[in-house]
């Protein structure tokens, strides 16, 4: 059997396999916070945050943002139209309620100047997402967010290792949230992070994260209802290998989009990640996007590669789309006004980005795409 070619997953080494090994023989008792407590600190000192706090998901991430922010019903969080619905499920779970706005052709991400005209009296904060390893015009949203109150969560779930202007991807908003998804760049099979600066922020979402406990108080005293969101020992240890190894691993996904920009760069039809001047992409997902006159869709094309053993995922779906969203007022506003969302998300696809591709992958992947793209290139023409 042929092999195919994965589009996602993890590089796993020793280093990786004894700190796990060392978590689940000795982190117990006294020294079972050992590694949460290494991992967190190191994570916050990567990104030179004041705190750090390991948790399952990035999607609880969000939601302990959202919640320690004290956002509820009867208030709007406005979040990119294109991105995982992880990125906005949060905002339902506080009751509040969320709205689409556009991204940039340039970017992929937010649009900046969407972002400003959703801002409404009943607006409390917005989820800015750094798509595929890019970042949006973050400072200028930011700005933007300060001049109304708004609370900034940073999603930079796929964008660890990315960096704007020489800030670190997460460290922008009043959060940052990541995701270790065994997917991403750094893994710990399931996992997030969130991180901040403000220690507010950070001491009531301790307490959420809890059940209502407060952090030293008197055990099993729970000073009201709350959520259970934590990581264990032994996914800590992973995490702390795998961000000892960062920049290895930041540097082999640079590697695997530089072979995709090598044999793909040259194509009219075909358009890649783009990187924002000032900014490091980490390219978590290599992603292309073909171009409108082929007349070819994100799934034709899937189907394409998949019978040649290349396994490749959809460009997100607009939230705004989905059968989770669509018949909700601020979903139909979506799709008549966020025009760049859906001619991305109609002609993307990621390509296989695994930390285990390697060159001859990448260049059978690129030879395919290209080989479909050239079949249809008369009609395109005509």
């Amino acid at each position: 059997m042929a092999k195919r070619i994965s589009v996602a997953g993890p590089s796993i080494t020793q280093r990786e396999i004894d700190y796990v090994t060392d978590a689940v023989t000795n982190c117990w008792y006294g020294d079972a916070n050992r590694y949460h407590d290494r991992f967190e600190q190191a994570f916050a000192a990567y990104h030179g945050v004041k705190h750090a706090i390991a948790l399952p998901s990035c999607t609880s991430a969000i939601h302990l943002s959202l919640a320690a922010e004290g956002i509820g019903p009867g208030d709007q969080v406005i979040v990119p139209d294109v991105t995982w619905i992880a990125s906005a499920a949060p905002i339902d779970y506080v009751g509040a309620e969320v709205v689409f706005v556009d991204v940039e052709p340039d970017t992929w991400c937010m649009s900046v100047e969407s972002f400003r005209a959703a801002i409404t009296p009943r607006t409390k904060g917005v989820i800015v997402v750094d798509l595929y390893g890019n970042m949006p015009r973050i400072d200028a949203i930011v700005e933007i967010a300060k001049e109304h109150g708004l609370l900034v969560i940073e999603d930079a779930a796929e964008a660890f290792g990315s960096i704007y202007r020489g800030q670190p991807a997460g460290s922008f908003g009043d959060t940052g949230v990541f995701s270790f998804h065994g997917s991403k760049t750094m893994t710990t099979g399931e996992g997030g992070m969130l991180i901040t600066n403000r220690s507010d922020l950070y001491e009531r979402a301790c307490i959420l994260r809890d059940h209502g406990r407060v952090p030293g108080d008197v055990s099993f005293f729970n000073r009201e209802v709350a959520f259970k969101y934590k990581m264990t020992s032994m996914q800590a240890a992973l995490g702390l290998a795998q961000l000892e190894r960062a920049e290895e691993l930041i540097g082999r996904k640079r590697e695997i989009f530089a072979w995709y920009r090598d044999d793909l760069g040259h194509s009219p039809w075909i358009q890649l990640n783009p990187e924002l001047e000032g900014g490091r992409n980490s390219y978590w997902m290599s992603t292309a996007v073909v171009a409108a006159e082929l007349g070819m869709e994100k799934r034709e094309i899937q189907d394409l590669l998949a019978r040649r053993g290349i396994d490749t995922r959809p460009f997100f779906y607009p939230l705004s789309s989905l059968p989770a969203y669509e018949h909700r007022p601020q979903a139909m506003l979506a799709r008549a006004r966020n025009e760049v969302s859906y001619k991305l998300a109609d002609r993307g696809l990621n390509l296989p980005s695994a930390l285990n591709v390697t060159r001859e992958d990448a260049r059978a992947v690129s030879g395919a795409l290209l080989e479909i793209v050239a079949s249809v290139i008369p009609a395109a023409v005509d």
